[in-house]
């Protein structure tokens, strides 16, 4: 690991100023992801700005009914906090999905919404990499792929985002707030992550410099009625092959409103809109529910090992939505 500088931040836009007279310094709340990324090489900033200790750790209601999570706030508190256990249930199921509980006792709401990709590519210095190293290739279209993006994805990136968490967040509609040293600023989720194009190494819509402080979810009485399912290669402690975060409102055997996200098949958390178009006025029964996983899947276009995902997300969406109308119909 490079030499680097530390300083720990004491406000919010004393945070912002450190980085704004450094562009290779680089914010550090919980270093779950960044400190590995140092120990490879892939990140070498000159300096680390400790924000852990600001004041963004507090969960709170908002003024519409929602919901105000602090960028600092842990992972474990996140999931543990009774109002997003009874009004989001999907959120606390996403994110004790991730990691082990010593990783989310460290870990942040705003560093897992920034955490890079775990493409082996992407990690090893030796190898071509789009993301990491813009114009010198991907070597995963020809290489080891088997959990890499199957929707969309480009002739310059096949890698998918790692976040449990943040696929929940897709589903509900939050939003994230920052602080650059122009003012705050907001950005829903929809927008937040980039579509991989040509320039997958530019992963967020964040300006420069720019620090979470916060993420907001809008008050959603469907998201009462959710769940988070994730498929992965062991038990535990592993990342996704795939995964789905739904909510479903049904009325009389119909589903009223409905909220699906994928995870671990494209580059950032897929919100399924086409799905939800072809739940939204059906019937909740397992016809549906798999027209809708065929409509949204009908533009995956997988590489030539990770086909197996297209079919593993088709039963996941089915599987999901048809426990959530069951508990529905008790």
């Amino acid at each position: 690991m490079r030499e680097f500088g530390y300083q720990r931040a004491d406000d919010v836009s004393g945070a912002v100023a450190l980085l704004a007279a450094d562009p290779d310094a680089r914010f550090l709340g919980g270093g779950t992801n960044l400190v590995d990324l140092m120990k490879t090489g892939v990140e070498r900033p000159a300096r680390l700005v400790d924000v852990r200790e600001l004041p963004l750790d507090g969960i709170e209601a908002t003024s519409d009914g929602g919901l105000r999570i602090g960028a600092t706030v842990t992972n474990s508190d996140l999931a543990a906090h009774p109002e997003v256990r009874r009004r989001y249930p999907v959120l606390t199921q996403a994110v004790l999905a991730g990691a082990s509980g010593q990783l989310r006792n460290m870990a942040t709401v705003g560093g897992n919404l920034l955490q890079r990709t775990r493409c082996g590519y992407f990690t090893d210095l030796s190898r071509p990499c789009n993301k990491r190293a813009p114009g010198s290739g991907c070597s995963a279209i020809g290489g080891e792929h088997h959990n890499h993006a199957v929707l969309g994805a480009s002739d310059h990136c096949v890698a998918v985002h790692p976040s449990d968490m943040g696929v929940a967040l897709a589903a509900l509609d939050a939003a994230v707030e920052y602080e650059t040293p122009d003012g705050p600023g907001e950005l829903p989720l929809a927008d937040f992550y980039l579509p991989v194009g040509d320039t997958p190494h530019r992963e967020t819509a964040l300006p420069p410099g720019a620090l979470i402080t916060g993420v907001t979810l809008p008050p959603a009485p469907v998201a009462a009625h959710s769940r988070y399912r994730k498929v992965r290669e062991r038990a535990s402690y592993a990342f996704a092959i795939g995964s789905v975060a739904a909510a479903l409102d049904i009325e009389d055997g119909v589903v009223r409103e409905a909220r699906l996200a994928f995870g671990a098949v494209a580059s950032r958390p897929w919100r399924a809109r086409a799905a939800e178009a072809v739940l939204t006025g059906a019937p909740a029964d397992g016809d549906t529910f798999a027209a809708a996983a065929d409509a949204e899947l009908a533009a995956a276009r997988p590489l030539p090992d990770n086909g197996y995902k297209v079919t593993l997300m088709r039963n996941l969406v089915v599987a999901v939505l048809t426990e959530l109308a069951g508990e529905a119909a008790r």
